[in-house]
């Protein structure tokens, strides 16, 4: 486990309600779904000390927020992913980014998700061999 990874357990407990508890989950699913992504903390700054836990497989896979009304998970290259469970519920105008905003009681897809983690993984190494 990395210090990122001890930081982020931590920040996690602080939070103490639902929205730890879907992060949490949220980011279970993430490294099941390919256990060589790796998490880190990026983009540290005077009003998020911590910096954002981000997931990364030969680049980035989704950067993860936790909002006041949600959990976000953003995928950098969601825009060129396949969504058939439609878990995507923002960003749906732009060329590159799209997210899923996870709200107070709602039930995480899980399968549906790990494909997403996997699909933007496969993405960055398909990218990362082009000439």
């Amino acid at each position: 486990m990395t210090s990122d990874s001890r930081l982020i357990d931590s920040w996690i407990e602080e939070i103490g309600d639902w929205r730890g508890n879907t992060f949490k989950k949220a980011r279970k699913l993430i490294t099941q779904a390919d256990h060589e992504i790796v998490e880190e903390l990026k983009w540290k700054k005077p009003s998020n000390p911590l910096g954002a836990p981000v997931y990364s497989h030969d680049g980035i896979v989704c950067i993860a927020n936790v909002l006041k009304n949600s959990v976000r998970l953003t995928f950098v290259k969601g825009a060129s992913l396949d969504d058939p469970a439609g878990l995507f519920n923002g960003g749906l105008d732009s060329n590159t980014r799209r997210w899923i905003d996870f709200g107070e009681g709602e039930k995480i897809n899980e399968e549906a998700l790990k494909g997403l983690i996997r699909s933007a993984a496969a993405l960055n190494l398909a990218s990362k061999r082009r000439p």
